[in-house]
């Protein structure tokens, strides 16, 4: 069993950053491929950024890629979303979620949520 809890969330002007963190609760969290995912309002939710449970591997979509960075700490039971030039339209709940070290990261197969935490982008 694995409880994650998202933090880092705010009000930022667009151009800004922010940091989000998940904390994992469990032993085992060294052995979870995670990934970052995010719905806004009326959106279904979308798939932000992935990181594998080595560490060394890691993937974006492209409306992402080169402004958004996913790490872990293995050792703090923690994995982060540095968010860079965010936009007017990265505005959503950002969830943290993690799937077995077999799994693929996707919104559909995710094995553990954590309950999301709001990023609100204005101009």
């Amino acid at each position: 069993q694995v409880q994650l809890v998202e933090s880092g969330g705010g009000w930022v002007q667009t151009g800004g950053s922010l940091r989000l963190s998940c904390a994992a609760s469990g032993r085992s969290f060294s052995t979870y491929n995670m990934g970052w995912f995010r719905q806004a309002p009326g959106k279904e939710r979308e798939f932000v950024a992935g990181i594998r449970w080595t560490g060394t591997i890691t993937n974006y979509p492209e409306s992402v890629s080169g402004r958004f960075t996913i790490s872990r700490d293995n050792a703090k039971n923690t994995v982060y979303l540095q968010m860079n030039s965010l936009k007017l339209e990265d505005t959503a709940v950002y969830y943290c979620a993690a799937v077995r070290r077999s799994g693929v990261i996707a919104a559909q197969g995710m094995d553990y949520w954590g309950k999301g935490t709001l990023v609100t982008v204005s101009s």
